[in-house]
């Protein structure tokens, strides 16, 4: 009976040692995904505006899309398309949609002086009804460092026959 406590107590240490080294390596994973810090410029201060520097500027062909009627359960996505127009690489460091059902996908890489890009919003319709709204964030080094996109819709409910 010692004998089998003994290697039931060594299984769970062992087993418990396994799972913090799972847990350790996505930790380090995640950091060596990260955005430097160092590439981000913003020369505005508390005492002072910028100047003239090699900014980003954030330029999107439009910032708001309805997608019309969308049948509820139906998932609908829309892409952003926009423009770095200033003079310095843009770094979008995070979207967030106003609730779960709004998700975003953006570029993790700095995107150079002329060069374009997307942002791809979905939208879930599942359990939603009528007319919606819903917004995505965007937090970047270019001045204002916030951008706000808009979808619309209006979920219908599928007539059962």
């Amino acid at each position: 009976m010692r004998k089998i406590s003994i290697l039931l107590i060594l299984f769970i240490l062992v087993s418990s040692g396994c799972d913090n080294i799972a847990k350790k390596v996505e930790v380090e994973k995640k950091k060596a995904e990260r955005i430097p810090v160092s590439i981000v410029n913003n020369p505005n201060t508390a005492s002072a505006e910028a100047k003239e520097g090699l900014l980003p500027t954030l330029t999107f062909e439009k910032i708001r899309h309805n997608f019309g009627e969308i049948t509820q359960g139906e998932s609908v996505s829309y892409n952003f398309t926009f423009t770095n127009t200033g003079k310095g690489d843009l770094l979008i460091s995070n979207a967030k949609g106003s609730c779960g059902c709004t998700v975003p996908k953006w570029p993790k890489k700095p995107i150079a002086a002329g060069e374009k890009g997307e942002i791809k919003v979905t939208f879930n319709s599942n359990n939603r009804q009528g007319k919606q709204q819903k917004t995505v964030t965007l937090v970047t080094n270019a001045i204002p460092n916030t951008t706000v996109l808009t979808i619309t819709g209006n979920v219908i409910i599928p007539v059962k026959q």
